[in-house]
């Protein structure tokens, strides 16, 4: 009984130092996941930190995107819709001017047009064109300007002359529809600036 009871001490001393090793490197393991876990977790910590303010980011672009293309359209609309309220009033205007009265008031106006392209070519030895309504008007004031003849050709427009050197060097159209073509931008611009205060 001595061999087996040597034998059975000896079996049973190796069973608790393989338990006792098993154990410390098992609370080894606990010990080091432990360790890794609470620095994984700082890390996740950052990251996520990191994911969130990157998204508030992306977030807060997207706002601004979103903001600045929505007053872009409106922006847009709004001068869309100037735009054709300018237009509805240039068709009013053109119909007055077409159905206007060639009276005293008019007659001023064509004798304005009338010394205006005189100085603008620089003579005042000019051929004068004018519409079928605009002639008589016209043939009446050409008396107040020595050089100016009227030509037998018309010419369609809404009223106001086209006139040209005698020598044909020097042309001037200073029709009511050149007047407003020229006008047209000015007008516009002005509209615009006193719709963007």
């Amino acid at each position: 009984m001595g061999i087996d009871s040597a034998l059975e001490k000896t079996v049973e001393k190796i069973l608790q130092n393989t338990e006792q090793q098993i154990i410390s490197n098992l609370k080894d393991a606990l010990k080091s996941s432990q360790q890794t876990l609470a620095n994984s977790q700082s890390s996740l910590e950052q990251e996520y930190d990191k994911i969130l303010a990157e998204g508030k980011k992306e977030a807060e672009k997207l706002e601004k995107q979103i903001i600045g293309n929505a007053d872009l359209d409106s922006r847009n609309k709004q001068l869309l819709l100037v735009e054709e309220s300018i237009e509805k009033v240039f068709q009013k205007a053109i119909a007055k001017l077409q159905t206007a009265d060639r009276n005293e008031s008019y007659s001023k106006l064509i004798s304005s047009l009338i010394k205006e392209s005189i100085d603008t070519i620089g003579t005042s030895e000019i051929i004068v064109q004018t519409n079928s309504k605009d002639k008589s008007v016209v043939q009446s004031l050409l008396s107040k300007f020595p050089g100016a003849t009227l030509s037998a050709d018309q010419i369609d427009c809404l009223g106001g002359i086209r006139v040209q050197s005698k020598d044909g060097s020097m042309k001037f159209d200073n029709t009511l529809d050149a007047r407003l073509d020229r006008l047209n931008p000015l007008i516009r611009k002005d509209i615009a600036t006193k719709f963007r205060g």
